[in-house]
């Protein structure tokens, strides 16, 4: 019993969690002149992927690299299937109104990148340079085109920040304290509340038996996707579309780029035969899924959204059989 409750209230802190970093995410968009899609890019893409970085260094501590592994890949492709489509059921996703097209390029490299070095075997402190330089090439991006807007875009800046307002209420003139607050509370509590429920997640599936691997590919893969899926359905409730998609793409990124990245500094990761048959290409084939609603402008409706639900029903059933 008291399992089950950890868990409930590892949920609860990161529903909470994930609507105070929406907040503090946009509003500080209006306060500095940055889209909002950068700062999803950045801030809420790093504070939802913190659970799974903690949890790789901790598997390749623990000497079990292959669940850092699977937590990555398995969370990829929650996030496209489950994170986008569980909010488009709820609210449906204005992604027409979003220009994610080079970041979603981005994402694809970074994909075919993380493969292509997958094919290596092991992910060693080799791969983990490649990795966070590919990183640290698409934040300085981010910050260039953040930089940019803010100079020379700052009426239009401003007609942006009147439009945000209408649209689900926030408060341009909000104190950089509160600002503040919402920010480091989402922060902490994403990866307090993931930690909670993973933790609880992983004593039940141990019940049942189940190996290391299937549990970094479905339960915990679930489970540290749960900050992105928290965050994605309140930004979609709040009709911020660009929050919602940014943060996906950004989370992947991040978890190719930088999770695995920084865990190969901690010990190398082993690449199980298995993932090069069949999780990678899930994972990619996953991130393809989007391709019309980025590059077409395409609406991500409610039929879409059990679609994408059902496929990675699916892909859990079959890892898991």
């Amino acid at each position: 019993m008291l399992v089950w409750l950890t868990a409930g209230l590892g949920l609860i802190i990161l529903l909470l969690a994930g609507d105070a970093l929406v907040r503090g995410a946009v509003n500080l968009s209006l306060r500095v002149g940055i889209p909002a899609l950068i700062v999803s890019l950045t801030i809420v893409a790093f504070g939802t992927s913190a659970p799974e970085l903690l949890i790789a260094i901790s598997a390749i501590d623990d000497h079990v690299p292959g669940l850092a592994l699977g937590n990555v890949v398995g969370s990829n492709t929650a996030n496209i299937l489950l994170v986008l489509g569980v909010p488009a059921i709820v609210s449906r996703l204005h992604t027409s109104t979003c220009d994610t097209r080079k970041n979603y390029i981005f994402m694809l490299v970074a994909t075919v990148l993380f493969i292509a070095l997958a094919f290596c075997g092991v992910f060693n402190w080799m791969s983990g340079l490649i990795l966070l330089a590919a990183l640290a090439f698409v934040l300085g991006d981010a910050f260039r085109v953040a930089r940019n807007h803010r100079r020379e875009n700052m009426k239009k800046a401003e007609a942006e920040v009147d439009e945000l307002e209408d649209l689900e209420g926030a408060d341009p003139d909000m104190p950089w304290w509160r600002i503040g607050l919402f920010l480091v509370l989402g922060l902490i509590g994403l990866p307090l509340g993931a930690d909670l429920l993973v933790d609880s997640a992983v004593d039940i599936a141990r019940q049942f038996h189940v190996s290391e691997t299937v549990i970094g590919l479905t339960l915990i893969a679930v489970g540290t996707s749960l900050p992105e899926l928290a965050t994605t359905v309140m930004a979609a409730l709040r009709r911020q579309a660009d929050v919602a998609l940014g943060n996906v793409i950004g989370s992947n990124m991040f978890n190719l780029l930088a999770i695995i990245g920084i865990a190969t500094m901690v010990g190398p990761i082993p690449v199980d035969p298995s993932f090069l048959r069949f999780d990678l290409w899930v994972m990619l084939g996953a991130s393809l899924l989007i391709l019309p609603f980025v590059c077409f402008k395409k609406d991500i409706t409610r039929r879409w959204g059990v679609m994408l639900t059902a496929l990675y029903g699916i892909y859990i059933v079959s890892v898991l059989v």
